[in-house]
């Protein structure tokens, strides 16, 4: 028996075979494996990326012998983590969230928190073992301070200034001279627009934010403002560790509070990093 651990998301899906200790024997990368978007793609891709880590590992075994952790965007929301899990061939088989894993991973054994930004944007925190997650609802309810979410403030911001409801600013400006100067361009972009869409304004957010921009600061200050609240949350009593991932994470650290700052720590790891230690944790003395 082997134990495999898969960190799927919406981009690709990673997979690793490895003993019962931990230690890995084979790799094997597939096609996305978001859940909620495509439950059926999301289990071919995931048993690509385990078959090509069995065979890197060259283990005689069938994969219905092995014992799977798979860590999985979407596995969070409605019933999708349930089915998939009714559909693995695995012997033993648990799935959580990506965002569990990441958490796992980057706080490794110690107690802490974490905050995940991207696109989206999810909280967590590891307190004697246990492990708590909050918010990655998506766009439209949640993911409060993710890219999706600052660039849409931006797109808000920018027709509140065209109609001269607030002050403008170099960044306003520049985007209503994007869209031609025409702010009717800019909610036809709205309605058809996908986070990842309105998350390609939030390098210009930032970087006019560190010239000074005051619509820029604004924003990033508002979404700080739900980041510290989050953490406040989600952390355990005397949190002395704090992880920034994602790919907003370095982005938003010198606009955190002094408090927040003094407890940032690098990540000791990555989601599929936690996914195995989860792995080995549950399975790995079975």
């Amino acid at each position: 028996m082997s134990l495999v651990a898969v960190d799927g998301g919406g981009t690709g899906c990673r997979a690793v075979i490895a003993d019962r200790s931990g230690i890995v024997l084979g790799r094997g990368e597939s096609g996305p494996a978001n859940v909620m978007t495509d439950l059926s793609g999301s289990l071919k891709h995931i048993l690509e990326a385990v078959e090509q880590a069995g065979k890197q590992a060259d283990l005689p075994s069938s994969i219905s012998e092995h014992k799977a952790v798979l860590a999985l965007a979407g596995a969070n929301v409605g019933r999708f983590g349930e089915e998939l899990l009714r559909r693995l061939p695995f012997a033993n088989s648990i799935v959580e969230s990506d965002a569990t894993a990441a958490v796992r991973g980057a706080l490794g054994t110690h107690d802490g928190a974490a905050a995940i930004i991207g696109t989206g944007s999810v909280f967590g925190a590891q307190s004697g073992g246990e492990i708590r997650i909050i918010g990655g609802w998506g766009f439209l309810l949640g993911d409060q301070a993710s890219g999706a979410r600052l660039g849409r403030a931006l797109l808000e911001e920018t027709l509140l200034a065209h109609d001269r409801v607030i002050q403008g600013s170099s960044v306003t400006q520049a985007v209503l001279a994007r869209f031609g100067g025409d702010p009717r361009e800019i909610v036809v972009f709205g309605q058809r627009a996908r986070p990842a869409d309105f998350g390609a304004f939030a390098p210009e957010i930032f970087a006019c934010a560190e010239g000074g921009d005051a619509v820029a600061r604004k924003i990033i200050a508002e979404a700080v403002r739900w980041i510290e609240a989050s953490l406040d949350t989600v952390m355990p009593p005397n949190c002395d560790r704090v992880c920034l991932l994602g790919g907003l994470g370095k982005p938003y650290t010198p606009y955190l509070s002094e408090r927040y700052r003094a407890l940032l720590k690098p990540a000791q790891g990555n989601a599929l990093d936690g996914a195995l230690a989860l792995a080995v944790e549950k399975f790995g003395k079975s």
